[in-house]
């Protein structure tokens, strides 16, 4: 597929970003293009607002998967593009219009010349929040075409055009939203005394929660904790009866994840008693880490190389992505692709140069061919 025809598809999707589970024009734009392309080896079915496309091989001996993502961010876009989103308060700020845009043109490749091996394709709703991986991993498609090895790919703003970039075991973090809520007893700021302030409490609970890295966690292991919201409180001159923190716990190794939760729960517990009120914890959407088949990875790099295309070992990153649930069931990777952004991922200016989807649909269907 020539790069125009990528651009325009991967323009129209911009324009429709939509939060997990609700991709409901999303997919219909994917199934039209899919129904337009050489259906002789194809079959289709759907899941939720998902996808999956199952290509018989011409002389099976495995089956490989490849997973695009379909879901937008809660975030307002400042682009300045003429294809901005339509959809107010919505923005693919992660790559996920570019994900979608080269596996169909990945998908209509291998419709037209199929690989020797099965080809499953998956489009998966919902990796933003609440997490589409994991349930679509037990949908009855996935367990009749489940596949031998998998990958995906994500978008890397930071890299050139032209440059992938993966490694060998752990790439991306285990993660865990965090939601803390405080309640307590309101009050006239005159009168302290007869009051439970959440403010103040909540404060205590920020300070603490730092200590779990710094003095809690194994110097040899990763680990963070970062409460990127604080609400409480109504006027400057009422204390607060209720106050909420809202954050992320991100770590390099499921135990490290335990760990850090136990640690919160025991000093939230203190705090609890110490300020004499009712502290409750949400978790959240939790995703379970990256980690690639070394195998899958080194075979990979030989192919984007043997492509022309620079390979670069990456490092380990605190990004959080569930296709890590996904490559705990099946062995497979996922890899970087340079789109080289001034703005990085998940901000309101992220403008991917477009010349990588041809990198990234040649580079895929290539893949998919040899892996």
């Amino acid at each position: 597929m020539k790069l125009e025809q990528l651009t325009q598809i991967r323009r129209d999707l911009h324009r429709i970003p939509e939060l997990g589970f609700q991709e409901v024009k999303t997919q219909a734009y994917l199934l039209q293009f899919i129904e337009d392309l050489p259906q002789t080896h194809l079959t289709v079915e759907t899941w939720r607002t998902g996808i999956f496309v199952y290509i018989k091989g011409t002389n099976p001996k495995k089956t490989i998967g490849y997973r695009a993502d379909m879901d937008g961010l809660p975030l307002t876009e400042n682009t300045g593009y003429d294809f901005a989103s339509e959809h107010q308060g919505r923005m693919h700020a992660c790559g996920h219009d570019f994900h979608m845009t080269i596996a169909l043109a990945a998908l209509k490749e291998l419709a037209s010349r199929p690989a020797e091996n099965n080809v499953l394709f998956l489009f998966q709703p919902a990796e933003e929040g609440p997490g589409g991986a994991e349930p679509m991993l037990a949908s009855e498609p996935m367990k009749r075409w489940k596949p031998d090895t998998i990958f995906a790919l994500h978008i890397a703003p930071e890299l050139p055009v032209g440059t992938v970039s993966s490694k060998p075991g752990l790439l991306f973090a285990n993660t865990s939203e965090l939601f803390i809520d405080l309640k307590g007893k309101g009050g006239h700021a005159a009168y302290p005394h007869h009051t439970k302030d959440m403010v103040l409490a909540a404060s205590s609970l920020v300070t603490q929660l730092q200590q779990i890295v710094a003095r809690r966690v194994n110097p040899l292991d990763s680990a963070v904790i970062t409460v990127g919201k604080i609400t409480g409180g109504t006027v400057q001159n009422i204390i607060a009866e209720e106050a909420r923190l809202e954050g992320t716990i991100r770590t390099m190794s499921p135990k490290a994840m335990e760990e850090v939760k136990q640690e919160i729960e025991k000093i939230t517990r203190g705090v609890e008693i110490a300020n004499d009120c009712e502290i409750s914890i949400d978790y959240g959407a939790n995703y379970y880490q990256v980690f690639n088949d070394k195998h899958a990875v080194e075979k990979f790099s030989f192919i984007a190389k043997e492509e022309g295309y620079h390979y670069k070992q990456a490092d380990a990153a605190m990004t959080g992505e569930d296709f890590g649930y996904i490559l705990r069931d099946i062995p497979g990777f996922m890899f970087w692709l340079g789109v080289d952004s001034a703005a990085g991922l998940h901000h309101s200016q992220l403008k991917p140069d477009e010349g990588a989807l041809q990198v990234g649909a040649d580079l895929v269907a290539a893949a998919l061919h040899k892996l």
